[in-house]
């Protein structure tokens, strides 16, 4: 689980896409260079499969979107009609299994935090910085 923005949550969703792809081709690549790796990718193809179905997008159809009072999935952008459908498996069984109530209630168990004070990186000053507007 990954908690942030919208932008940042895009970087490392496309970061892991490529990282992925880039295993499975030099994966392929390798198990194509000679006959013992041949042999031994076709033994091993059952379980090369099942990795791959645990790992692809259109199994789950998406994920859920926090913050919305309510059960909201975001599906891949080039998703499939195997992927929408899942989509909207995945947020049937949520909302009747109760998961965005779940998880509001176990938020509101939890000890409220404060907020954090700024750090060296945040301007203590934005008059000081020409072009910051004082709002």
């Amino acid at each position: 689980m990954i908690v942030c923005d919208g932008f940042v949550g895009n970087v490392a969703l496309k970061t892991s896409e490529g990282v992925g792809r880039f295993v499975r081709d030099v994966l392929r690549e390798s198990l194509k260079r000679t006959v013992t790796a041949q042999v031994g990718a076709l033994l091993s193809r059952k379980a090369f499969n099942e990795f791959r179905q645990r790992l692809d997008y259109r199994e789950y159809g998406g994920a859920h979107l926090l913050g919305v009072r309510g059960v909201c999935i975001i599906g891949h952008g080039s998703s499939n009609d195997r992927a929408i459908y899942n989509g909207i498996r995945v947020a049937y069984e949520s909302a009747k299994g109760g998961t965005i109530q779940s998880i509001e209630a176990e938020f509101a168990s939890r000890p409220k935090v404060a907020a954090p004070t700024a750090g060296p990186e945040v301007i203590a000053d934005a008059a000081a910085v020409p072009g910051v507007p004082i709002l």
